[in-house]
């Protein structure tokens, strides 16, 4: 069997395509795994990187952007785009013999190919710049993946009915790239014309010449007949032997050496009727000598630089084209401007937007996404402002979010007694009776892609501590530098005006708890020194731990009962309905206060009767030490949560990063869930004035 070859270029560019998408795809998979609903590709956790995966999972990107510019540029030179041309005659032959329907449904899986990498091109730019990278952007970019790793199975498949192995191993089989056909000069072809038609008049004009005709062909008529004239005349005008041997550039055609094709000349290269050619008559040389001058000169390259070598033309056109890319995104940072003012015009916190100082500056919004619930769409837009006196700085946020959330982990009485809703908690997944959260992160980092910096993917991002309990990664730090992180919670501590400020730092020894897994282990996950104001309305039955059996919805006792239970009830909004996806009311809250509240006893808890809910959270005290940096207020209306923070702009503690021109601020927002909250990939650059 004849070993079947392909051209060094289509070898190389095919080989580079294999490796990014083969490493684009092996890093995407591991930064979908903190998307909601696609836990199950933890399955693949063996195979799966997990270090620098947004880095690499870039990189990859970038080559894959090159690889398809360099791919059109050496098809369109080096003569090749045939072989993916999609035309009438290819879709005929779907319905045509094996041969041509196999090369026609090639030809289409290309295509299909084609425009699966444009739009994972396109969608992942969407995401990456912010540029309308919502859900939408983010399920093309999902789908278009999947699209890709369908079209290599029947890419396989084709190549190996078409030809089996030997049409598979082509693709390690190099040779030299054949020489395109020349291009088809509409001058050359006129005067080849021109030269024909002067070559056959001659021999029109005397019978002797005329070469037998095959039967049942009509004789051709000399043009001007002469019945006086002997037929074995020739005319008077006609050059003798000797001066055809003069000069060899006229030799009569019946002795010019007919043309063959190249023995190792495919008949596919011989396309253009210029490349071999007789010589020119003498009588049209005589006629129009210019004409027959130009015929015979060789034809020289129009750019020869450029078709010297198609494949190096094509890289660096393609080196070029993501070169302009790369400095385009490193010269496109996102700078969040926070204004200089007055003392006397600082913002009051109480969530109202209307302050002056708000209404004068322009608000920097990022799309984040990829987050739990948002009505099924896990995107929300963020409007952020800021500006400061020299010593404090102000924010103020807008986020989407369709729900006023407020359920902390309710308490609910049954038959048996208390337990505590929940779908998740038991593992840190709580993505249905949680309370709305947003959370601002801030770095010193100059890293563009701080999710390598901060965040691990994996069941088990560190061999030597435990493995999450949920799957889905831990966060920590990889050097001794602490990451800034401000969290508010609608209902823990955000109603009294506090943010929760905790920190991201090298990986912390796991509590015996943790070590037991009956609490999910947070890596490098710790709030700062100091305590909050909030905690949990209940404790778990000692016999059989809450976080140990979920699925048996053990009992728990509640820490403090009501001492007015209808006044509570009133508070948490009147009418209670427990559906995670249905809001509070306006002016509702789900807490209760240590002076609203007594603690548990066994004769007032037989005072309460069955189905009644109670707050999952008590509110006590005030927040200490460095956990109570961040002040706040918060409201909500019309499906958007306002946030209104101040804080010092360097409040000297070594788990705070100071707020100044070239620190990074990340944002997130969550829907009634746990962990699971949005994200935005470029980070953004605070200028301090």
């Amino acid at each position: 069997m004849r070993q079947r070859k392909t051209d060094y270029g289509t070898i190389i560019l095919h080989w580079l395509l294999v490796l990014a998408s083969g490493v684009a795809f092996a890093t995407g998979l591991r930064i979908a795994t903190e998307a909601p609903d696609r836990s199950w590709i933890n399955l693949f956790d063996i195979v799966l990187p997990r270090a620098a995966v947004w880095t690499t999972h870039m990189q990859a990107a970038v080559v894959l952007v090159a690889v398809p510019i360099a791919y059109t540029i050496y098809l369109a030179r080096s003569g090749l785009s045939r072989r993916v041309q999609l035309d009438r005659i290819r879709l005929r032959g779907l319905v045509g013999r094996k041969q041509a329907r196999l090369g026609a449904i090639s030809v289409l899986l290309n295509w299909v190919f084609f425009l699966s990498t444009l739009a994972l091109i396109i969608s992942g730019g969407l995401l990456y710049f912010d540029i309308y990278s919502g859900y939408d952007a983010a399920m093309v970019h999902w789908y278009a993946t999947w699209a890709m790793v369908t079209f290599a199975g029947l890419h396989i498949v084709t190549h190996y009915a078409i030809g089996g192995v030997s049409q598979l191993l082509r693709i390690i089989r190099p040779e030299r790239l054949p020489a395109p056909p020349p291009r088809l000069d509409a001058v050359e072809l006129l005067t080849l014309l021109v030269e024909q038609s002067a070559r056959l008049a001659p021999e029109a004009e005397h019978p002797g010449n005329i070469a037998p005709q095959a039967p049942n062909m009509p004789s051709q008529a000399p043009s001007r007949p002469h019945p006086e004239r002997p037929p074995a005349a020739k005319a008077p005008s006609m050059p003798s032997r000797e001066s055809w041997r003069q000069e060899p550039s006229r030799q009569e055609p019946s002795r010019q050496e007919p043309w063959r094709p190249h023995p190792q000349q495919s008949p596919d290269d011989i396309t253009d009727i210029t490349r071999h050619r007789p010589a020119a008559h003498h009588s049209a040389a005589q006629q129009r000598p210019k004409m027959a001058a130009r015929a015979t000169r060789p034809v020289k390259p129009r750019n020869p630089t450029l078709q010297s070598n198609p494949l190096v033309v094509a890289a660096a056109i393609a080196i070029t084209g993501t070169s302009a890319l790369l400095a385009a995104d490193w010269l496109s940072v996102d700078r969040l401007q926070v204004h200089r003012i007055e003392v006397t015009d600082a913002p009051t916190l109480d969530g109202d937007t209307s302050d002056r100082v708000w209404r004068n500056i322009q608000p920097y919004s990022v799309m984040t996404n990829e987050g739990g619930n948002f009505d099924g769409k896990g995107e929300s837009r963020v409007d952020i402002r800021a500006v400061h006196d020299g010593t404090w700085a102000y924010f103020l946020f807008i986020w989407q979010d369709p729900t006023r959330s407020l359920k902390q982990l309710p308490l609910i009485k049954e038959i048996d007694g208390w337990h505590v809703l929940h779908n998740g908690h038991e593992s840190g997944d709580e993505h249905d009776y949680n309370e709305d959260k947003f959370s601002v992160l801030l770095t010193t980092s100059d890293a563009v892609l701080a999710g390598d910096n901060t965040f691990h993917a994996g069941p088990r991002p560190i061999a030597e501590r435990p493995a999450t309990m949920t799957g889905r990664g831990l966060h920590f730090t990889t050097d001794s530098r602490y990451v800034d992180v401000w969290q508010w919670k609608a209902t823990s501590g955000g109603p009294t005006g506090w943010m929760d400020d905790a920190h991201i730092g090298p990986p912390l020894d796991p509590t015996p708890e943790q070590a037991r897994y009956v609490t999910p282990y947070r890596g490098g996950f710790a709030p700062d020194p100091g305590t909050p104001n909030y905690s949990e309305n209940f404790t778990a039955s000692p016999e059989i731990p809450f976080e140990v059996n979920p699925q048996a919805n053990p009992l728990v006792t509640p820490r403090r009962l009501p001492k007015d239970l209808a006044a509570i009830q009133a508070a948490m909004g009147g009418e209670i309905s427990l559906e995670p996806n249905l809001g509070e009311s306006d002016g509702a809250r789900w807490f209760m206060t240590e002076s609203e509240s007594v603690p548990y006893a066994t004769e007032l808890d037989k005072l309460i009767p069955k189905g009644t809910v109670l707050p999952g959270v008590i509110l006590a005290g005030d927040f200490t030490g460095d956990r109570a940096d961040v002040r706040c207020a918060a409201r909500w209306a019309s499906g958007h949560w306002a946030l209104e923070v101040a804080r010092k702009l360097d409040t000297k503690s070594p788990y705070d990063v100071p707020l100044k021109s070239g620190t990074f601020m990340r944002v997130a927002a969550f829907d009634h869930s746990q962990i699971r909250h949005t994200r935005h990939v470029r980070p953004i650059r605070l200028e301090v004035e």
